[in-house]
């Protein structure tokens, strides 16, 4: 069986228009969040460096900031050649239409699928589970537990990840990110025991989110935690490493990737 190569996929957090950049989870109300860019421009960047795809976030979730992200998504999709995930305030299946004409490959759903997991399993058989990202944010609230956020992170659940992760996997989701918020932006490593926990799991591609801080961390990410693909922002906007050096070391390691 041939061995699917591990993918390197920047994150781009749009607001207003930009893209910003903050630690666990931080809000652009507080102050917490800093410019980094113009997301057309990192897109090209990144297309150029050989990243595997980019995923868009509309961290404002209203009305006008989606009306944004979906500007951001035809230019980019105009410039760029690489698959596109976009999400951020996604309510309904016409929500995932607009994104998908706009110029996504793949629409995450977050929030609003925890209010009506209902919207998973529209979603996938409207447009196929290949478009359906489910997007966990989680934090750590005992030895190998970890409880599922909604709300950008500001409002705990019921939820369980890996309770919650194949629910949706169950009801269409083709995909799982799983995003620490304990890690977010703080450049300690990704949490593998989380990862592993769900990629061991789930019969679906798992993909590793906050935490980066070294291009070892990827190789750990992949080795230890079994993630499918890895996403990361600080360090690469800063330009702290490039992707070309990321797949140069993770060559080393013997994990595949591709040129």
């Amino acid at each position: 069986m041939p061995v699917l190569a591990k993918r390197i996929i920047p994150c781009l957090d749009v607001h207003a228009g930009r893209v910003t950049r903050g630690e666990q989870f931080g809000r652009a109300e507080d102050g917490g969040l800093r410019d980094v860019g113009d997301p057309v421009g990192l897109a090209a960047r990144y297309d150029e460096e050989g990243a595997d795809e980019l995923v868009f976030y509309d961290i404002t979730a209203s009305v006008e900031g989606r009306k944004t992200l979906l500007d951001v998504l035809r230019a980019v999709s105009d410039r760029c050649f690489l698959p596109l995930t976009a999400g951020g305030g996604v309510r309904t299946a016409e929500d995932i239409r607009g994104m998908l004409l706009a110029g996504a490959d793949k629409v995450s759903v977050n929030t609003a699928a925890l209010a009506d997991p209902d919207l998973i399993r529209a979603g996938a058989e409207r447009f196929g589970s290949q478009c359906i990202v489910l997007s966990i944010d989680v934090r750590q609230t005992g030895p190998e537990s970890w409880r599922v956020f909604s709300h950008g992170g500001r409002r705990p659940t019921e939820w369980e990840v890996l309770d919650w992760a194949r629910k949706g996997v169950e009801l269409g989701a083709g995909e799982v990110v799983c995003n620490s918020i304990d890690c977010d932006g703080m450049k300690g490593g990704y949490d593998g025991s989380l990862i592993r926990l769900l990629a061991d799991a789930l019969p679906v591609p798992v993909v590793a989110s906050g935490g980066a801080g070294k291009i070892q961390d990827f190789g750990e990410v992949f080795l230890s935690g079994h993630a499918d693909a890895a996403l990361a922002a600080g360090i690469l906007h800063s330009g702290e490493v490039v992707i070309p050096e990321i797949k140069a070391y993770l060559r080393t390691q013997g994990i595949p990737v591709r040129l």
